[in-house]
């Protein structure tokens, strides 16, 4: 019992830090995008086609993290 409490407990943290790291991630991509496309207008596709590339990419963490989680949850290796 003591075991599922605490997979329980691991998969809330690996989800929360997941959507928070993400959410964090996003801020600071689009942050940056518009400081950027604001300093050289002319460069702006070539930066959005690089900004939707890192977009992906952080997604794709999160998503691992996520899967890990279900993972725990689900199909236990410890219980």
């Amino acid at each position: 019992m003591e075991v599922q409490a605490m997979t329980v407990i691991a998969v809330a943290l690996i989800l929360g830090l997941a959507a928070i790291g993400t959410a964090i991630g996003f801020g600071l991509l689009g942050g940056k995008f518009l400081e950027s496309a604001a300093r050289q207008p002319e460069l702006t596709p070539m930066l959005q086609t690089k900004l939707f590339i890192i977009a992906g990419l952080l997604d794709v963490i999160a998503m691992i993290g996520v899967a890990v989680a279900f993972i725990l949850l689900y199909a236990n290796p410890y219980a």
